[in-house]
């Protein structure tokens, strides 16, 4: 059994026209050991695994990153301007 906690549908919309647009986010999340951490990031993709939802991101320097939805406190736009 997993303690992952579904997110809800708009925070999931949210990132999905991210990825569409290929908007850049500033994300802050908590990992495992309860760090937490921001980054500028390019969301790449959505994946579901063992009931678990994640998104799948790449940082400016072209580091993946796998982030558990229910981990991520924020997740905003980036401005292009």
């Amino acid at each position: 059994m997993t303690d992952y906690h579904p997110i809800p549908c708009s925070h999931y919309d949210h990132y999905e026209i991210a990825i569409l647009h290929a908007q850049v986010l500033r994300v802050t999340w908590r990992d495992a050991q309860g760090i937490v951490h921001v980054e500028t990031l390019r969301p790449r993709d959505l994946q579901t695994k063992a009931g678990e939802e994640y998104l799948l991101a790449e940082t400016l320097v072209g580091q993946t990153l796998t982030l558990r939805l229910d981990k991520i406190l924020r997740a905003e736009p980036v401005d292009s301007a």
